[in-house]
């Protein structure tokens, strides 16, 4: 199985339960592996039989910064279901990190692995 991957997408929004994380906006840094079938896109190089990760980034972002989600667990199944929307998308792997969330720590976060 191929894979097609976004890295380190950077989104701006409300996550978190203390009072003031659902005030202030924060960092909410996603990656996201999709396994799919590359092999008819690389033979027609058309844009149709790909993953149009561009579209997808976009879909991902609006959904961090607008969803205002408690957990990130509960954030990053969203994004994980958004994914496996793409037609192509056979499994994907998706990790949603919070930078600077606790301290002395560089970052945490939850990644989960999703498939059809």
């Amino acid at each position: 199985m191929d894979k097609i991957f976004i890295k380190d997408l950077l989104a701006r929004g409300i996550i978190g339960i203390r009072d003031w994380e659902r005030e202030k906006e924060q960092d909410i840094l996603i990656n996201v592996v999709i396994f799919a079938d590359a092999t008819r896109a690389a033979e027609t190089d058309d844009i149709a039989d790909c993953v149009d990760y561009s579209a997808l980034a976009k879909k991902l972002q609006h959904h961090a910064e607008s969803a205002k989600r408690l957990t990130v667990e509960a954030l990053v199944n969203d994004l994980a279901q958004i994914c496996l929307e793409e037609p192509l998308a056979q499994k994907v792997i998706v990790r949603v990190e919070k930078p600077g969330a606790v301290r002395f720590s560089q970052s945490v976060g939850v990644e989960i692995e999703r498939e059809r």
